[in-house]
């Protein structure tokens, strides 16, 4: 009896220390599995200029322009690998209103082309940079005397104003700054100096040479003598020469009856 109470004993003892280590060993958090690595973002495609002036708000005008003449997906696809940027200069609705009546619609489709491109110039500039801009400017416009220009100064007041020659307007806020493309809206319609600058007047036409007067003496003037006049002469002439010869015969004869 004694041992076999000993024995149960034991087996309870070992029982007892049995338990808890089982029931740790199962409370014991499973490993966690390794976290998937993040998808990388999509790389950010060029700046797309419509969407840009679409989100400023009035710039509708302007936005058909471009899109009728095709600009738009020309500087969007300019703008993919661009090494200098582009610098856009987008009027307002409100710009184009205070254009005289019919302005755009007595453009050709081409000139039309060369208003839209005389607002892009062919490299970025930040508002800093237009201090050292090199006037003047060259635009994406050209004509047949060379491309459209704009002259951009800074002035001390930290405006910027831009010329055509024809118009001139204050640089206004920025509708985008960052690399490769700026646009900055501007209150009046860039009018390009070769499109709407003044016209040199027509040339006048030759003056006809006035007929030149004969001189005295002139042998042309003898040449434009009556006809005949020359034969009337020798006539009279030849007539005396007879009548003389008829007298000299008169006298011969009475000087014979004498």
């Amino acid at each position: 009896m004694a041992m076999a109470r000993g024995f149960l004993v034991a087996a309870a003892l070992c029982l007892a220390l049995a338990v808890p280590a089982a029931m740790g060993q199962a409370a014991a958090p499973a490993p966690k599995a390794a976290a998937a690595p993040a998808p990388k973002a999509a790389a950010a495609g060029p700046p797309n200029v419509t969407a840009i002036l679409e989100k400023g708000g009035s710039y509708s005008t302007f936005i058909r322009l471009m899109k009728s003449t095709q600009q738009d997906t020309q500087l969007n696809s300019q703008l993919n690998g661009t090494s200098t940027g582009f610098t856009v200069f987008a009027p307002t609705d409100g710009a184009f209103s205070g254009l005289k009546a019919g302005t755009l619609n007595s453009l050709s489709q081409q000139d039309q082309v060369s208003l839209v491109q005389a607002h892009i110039v062919p490299r970025y500039y930040s508002m800093d940079a237009f201090d050292t801009a090199s006037n003047p400017v060259r635009t994406q416009a050209s004509g047949a005397d060379g491309p459209y220009t704009l002259n951009i100064t800074a002035t001390s007041t930290d405006q910027v104003n831009v010329s055509t020659g024809v118009v001139v307007t204050t640089v206004g806020n920025a509708l985008r700054a960052d690399q490769p493309l700026a646009v900055y809206s501007v209150d009046k319609v860039l009018l390009p100096y070769a499109l709407f600058g003044p016209k040199p007047p027509p040339s006048p036409p030759p003056v006809p040479s006035a007929g030149k007067k004969p001189s005295k003496g002139d042998s042309s003037a003898s040449a434009e003598a009556p006809a005949g006049s020359g034969g009337n002469s020798a006539g009279a002439a030849a007539a005396g020469a007879r009548a003389a010869g008829w007298v000299l015969a008169a006298l011969v004869a009475a000087a014979s009856l004498l």
